[in-house]
């Protein structure tokens, strides 16, 4: 049934103004005394000061002064802050509150307070389990692939939004979340131990003909080490040749990216940002050492930002060849820095792309071999190119260079 919205209507009033308070006017006096500075720009800034910045000063004294409660200026501030971020109209830019911010260092850094699984929104909002870790919490109460999350604690998913959900679900360590979940034609309520754990986001096996198989599913401080350890033990069990797969990979550090193409790519420049005043800056270089296996990489709609810039870079370089669905289509980069409050500001600076390519920004990258997925829901944990179109034709690929 839908709900009908009440409104009291407002009475009316005579057009006021609301003094600002003095150590505002103060504050704001001073502001304009150093921009001014007795230059034309500073003038001309004092200008802009005033005109972009007071309107939100009177906002903030008829708030302080007329809001029938006592304001938390703390949470108020940080409103404020995230809707300055948010004007820009980027989904990737945002302020990070305190708390935030170190969620999102310890999970950049590869650990992870949570129930251990890969989600992706559905259409209609709900989150779909694209893989689960292996001995994670969510693997422990029986969690699977492609099941579906609709409620956490009786709270609808969707109605939550992504990021609502996902920190729903999240939640602390110690804690038990009870996840209502949708398996084919089944509702099933699952209890999930939330725990502190180091996420797995390299993994691989050696397939039939000695064809390496190398899962990337994000790019996170911890992957590079996960890695160069899979990488290692593959070339000595004497792989033939390297299928990489990063369908489903959302990107993640640059940092993690260059020391992953490091060992796979010749001496050089291989990937270039460029800022706002058309400066560029190397982004990713690799040494002399290099990987001459055949090689091919498996992507899909949901291939993006670094994900997208490892696959350019071994195909723009002649090492790879790429197969599946068209990428996603993010080519712009963002760095993350630090405030005096303790939160942080990601803030889109940059384009990216190879030194032998073109930025694929809103494009995405077109695979050689574009294959559609088969019936059969993909298994991450257990690659088998029998039920898997794109893996069986990745193989057929490398397998023409052997």
């Amino acid at each position: 049934m839908e709900k009908m919205q009440h409104e009291i209507p407002e009475a009316p009033q005579r057009e006021k103004t609301v003094p600002v308070r003095k150590s505002t006017l103060i504050l704001l006096m001073c502001l304009c005394a150093v921009l001014a500075a007795g230059t034309g720009v500073g003038i001309y800034r004092n200008w802009r000061t005033q005109e972009t910045y007071g309107d939100l000063a009177q906002l903030a004294a008829t708030v302080d002064q007329n809001y029938y409660t006592d304001v938390n200026t703390e949470k108020t501030m940080q409103g404020a802050l995230k809707g300055y971020v948010a004007g820009l109209d980027d989904p990737y830019s945002q302020y990070m509150t305190a708390e935030e911010y170190g969620a999102y260092q310890t999970e950049e850094a590869g650990q992870t307070v949570g129930i251990g699984v890969t989600v992706q929104q559905t259409e209609d909002g709900y989150l779909r389990v694209v893989s689960v870790n292996a001995d994670s919490p969510a693997d422990k109460a029986g969690v699977q692939s492609e099941d579906v999350l609709i409620a956490a604690d009786d709270q609808d998913i969707a109605e939550l939004g992504y990021q609502g959900a996902v920190e729903a679900v999240r939640g602390d360590e110690g804690t038990t979340v009870q996840l209502t979940v949708k398996r084919g034609s089944e509702t099933l309520k699952l209890d999930v131990k939330r725990e502190s754990m180091e996420v797995t986001t390299a993994q691989g096996e050696m397939l039939d003909g000695d064809i390496g198989y190398i899962r990337i599913s994000s790019f996170k401080g911890n992957t590079p080490e996960q890695f160069q350890a899979i990488f290692d033990q593959l070339v000595s069990d004497g792989a033939k040749a390297l299928v990489f797969d990063l369908r489903d990979d959302g990107g993640g550090l640059v940092d993690a990216l260059e020391k992953i193409l490091d060992p796979l790519l010749p001496e050089g420049d291989i990937a270039i940002a460029t800022y706002r005043d058309g400066t560029t800056k190397t982004l990713v270089q690799s040494d002399a050492e290099e990987c001459n296996l055949p090689m091919t990489v498996i992507v899909n709609g949901n291939t993006a930002s670094a994900a997208e810039l490892f696959t350019a870079s071994l195909h723009d370089f002649g090492k790879a060849s790429v197969v599946g669905t068209q990428t996603f289509g993010k080519g712009i980069m963002q760095v993350t820095q630090a405030m005096p409050s303790g939160g942080a500001l990601t803030l889109t600076v940059a384009t990216y792309q190879t030194t032998k390519g073109e930025c694929y920004h809103k494009v995405g990258i077109t695979p050689d071999e574009v294959v559609e997925p088969g019936a059969d829901a993909i298994d991450y944990d257990n690659p088998n190119p029998e039920k898997d179109l794109q893996l069986k034709k990745a193989i057929e690929m490398v397998q023409e260079k052997m």
